[in-house]
């Protein structure tokens, strides 16, 4: 018994060992498989996701940026471009031009020249929505999406240390005193320095300079029955309003300069007060912080302009992302769009922007060194007026100087019986646009013509108003909208080419003459366009510059002949699709 129990225990004692270790190694070795496969799976995932699915290839998004913010727009897409970013099976590349506002919006709507600024964008970063308004108002089809605001600037006054210590110390200074201060012989005797004589303001045309206009905005806000914006297209009509906006075109220097930058250089140059013919000029913040390091010229101004903040509502502007539409402008590029201003908003890239002087949402870093510029914070903003309103406050201030003498010529065709938009005609749309640009005129000359068929005898057009100073008929230019009716055909050529011949008769020297079209139709009667084009080259005189700006409603009109016509004469064209975007339109192009 004791035996067999022994051999029980010599067999549980003399399992060997070496087979569980094999069974041990075998087991790590499938696992270490197992965990090396999923570890390269992953592996293979992501290189598919950054690189295998780019089956479609390499795509290229273009941006086009305003110099304020090009420099920081560039390094926001240089840290995209390291992260291989791959949009609808494209790898993205971003290129970055900077470019003036308004040679984007001239080049996207007159003709862009590839061999001076190179292939077209896909998206543009501008300085303001004021341009993108702009672009809408020509051609709506050219936005690809709404565009979405990357960051924000206020708008300063620049002015030299001492007298910008004098405004600070003194009354202080508000954008509603703009209209009044200029005119006071002793303006600076209200900062208490009466020996510097009169406060002169520089503004640039507010239809180039997006400062000035928003500088103006903030002005016209004032003068409203509430005191504050938005400004709106019925105020723009009121007669506070209208003498506001005649003070303010009036109040500018002898010699005003084109731009906001030519400004700022005329005022740089020399620390006198009033030395360059004007105290002071509206720049954006990171304008002005540009300009005094000397970003964009590469050489600092040997004195920095200080940058005081006015009292009341403040204008920001917006920088807006803008993608874009249009033949050229592909699926991927759409999409990339869509990527790239949504990187933009994340955080590293929120910063890079406010380091380059722009203000962002989330940070309050600011540059260093950042000469003349206290970054004060903006308590009070002003609304901004809508897209049509900035239009038409351009256009009223185009007319404000008495600098304008334009002819309307309206079809009266049948088609303008047609929808155009919310329940209305065309031709309704045409005669609330009209009836508008009529009440809010300052100055200038205007005159009416309409066009269709056998509307004078045997001829296709008719003269309904002379041209002449609005403010003395402008009750006969709205009884003259009023009755306009559709009638029949669309004999443009022979009516243009004899408004064109009227109005060189009545040619007024040192104005802007110019006739503008608006047509929803192809011509159908009458000269051809080889002809027309043929007497309007034999009738241009040197030093009497007619201008001939189109707008051309809904799809029908020949397009590409109207655009050849304009750009001939020094024009533009203008597209909308319904009757929903004449008034701005029309406020651009008067603006121009």
């Amino acid at each position: 018994m004791s035996r067999h129990r022994a051999l029980r225990t010599k067999v549980r004692r003399g399992i060997a060992t070496w087979p569980v270790a094999i069974v041990g190694l075998v087991a790590l070795l499938v696992l270490g498989w197992l965990g090396w496969s999923w570890v390269g799976g992953i592996v293979e995932r992501r290189a598919a996701a950054q690189a295998g699915d780019c089956n479609e290839g390499d795509a290229l998004l273009r941006v086009s940026a305003t110099p304020s913010v090009a420099e920081a727009v560039k390094q926001v897409a240089e840290a995209w471009s390291l992260e291989r970013p791959v949009v609808y099976d494209h790898c993205i590349q971003v290129e970055v031009q900077s470019i003036d506002s308004e040679v984007v919006l001239q080049g996207l709507t007159q003709g862009w020249d590839e061999a001076e600024l190179g292939a077209r964008p896909h998206a543009w970063v501008t300085d303001s929505t004021l341009w993108a308004n702009r672009l809408a108002a020509q051609n709506a089809g050219l936005l690809g999406a709404a565009p979405e605001s990357i960051a924000t600037s206020p708008v300063l006054l620049a002015l030299h240390q001492e007298p910008a210590r004098a405004v600070e110390s003194g009354a202080g200074f508000r954008w509603t005193d703009l209209p009044d201060l200029p005119g006071a012989a002793d303006g600076w005797g209200r900062f208490g320095r009466p020996e510097w004589g009169r406060f002169t303001v520089a503004l640039p045309d507010p239809a180039t300079n997006a400062a000035t206009a928003m500088a103006v905005q903030s002005a016209l806000a004032g003068a409203s029955p509430d005191g504050k914006g938005p400004v709106t297209t019925e105020m723009l009509a009121l007669d506070p309003v209208k003498v506001t906006l005649g003070k303010l075109a009036a109040s500018g220097p002898e010699q005003a300069p084109i731009g906001t930058w030519e400004a700022l250089t005329l005022l740089g140059a020399d620390t006198a007060v009033n030395a360059a013919g004007f105290s002071a000029v509206p720049v954006f913040e990171v304008d002005l912080y540009r300009h005094n390091l000397g970003k964009d010229t590469g050489t600092p101004p040997a004195q920095p302009l200080y940058g005081v903040p006015a009292g009341g509502p403040t204008p920001v502007a917006d920088f807006p992302f803008v993608p874009l539409a249009g033949d050229w402008v592909g699926e991927a590029q759409v999409r990339a769009s869509q990527a790239f201003r949504e990187f933009l908003h994340e955080p590293d890239q929120r910063q890079t922007l406010s380091v380059a002087g722009l203000r962002v949402e989330g940070t309050t870093e600011r540059p260093k060194p950042s000469p003349g510029i206290r970054w004060a914070a903006v308590t009070d903003q002003l609304a901004p007026a809508d897209a049509n309103t900035t239009q038409q406050i351009s256009a009223a201030w185009a007319t404000a100087d008495d600098g304008q003498v334009v002819t309307i010529l309206v079809d009266t065709s049948k088609s303008m019986e047609e929808h155009g938009g919310d329940g209305r005609s065309r031709m309704e749309w045409v005669k609330q646009a009209l009836s508008g640009q009529v009440n809010r005129s300052v100055s200038g000359s205007l005159g009416l013509w309409e066009f269709s068929r056998e509307l004078d005898g045997d001829k296709p057009y008719r003269q309904v108003v002379p041209t002449g100073p609005v403010a003395e008929q402008r009750q006969a230019l709205l009884d003259g909208v009023s009755n306009l009716e559709p009638r029949s055909a669309t004999q443009l050529y022979t009516s243009l080419l004899a408004l064109y011949e009227r109005a060189l008769a009545d040619y007024q020297d040192g104005k802007r003459n110019r006739i503008v079209v608006l047509t929803d139709g192809v011509n159908d009667g009458g000269i051809d366009y080889e002809e027309l084009k043929s007497r309007l080259a034999a009738l241009k005189q040197p030093g009497k510059d007619i201008v001939v700006s189109v707008i051309a409603l809904g799809p029908d009109p020949e397009r590409d002949t109207l655009s050849e016509l304009a750009r001939s004469t020094g024009g533009t064209l203008s597209v909308v699709e319904d009757g929903r975007g004449v008034d701005a339109a029309l406020g651009q192009l008067l603006s121009e």
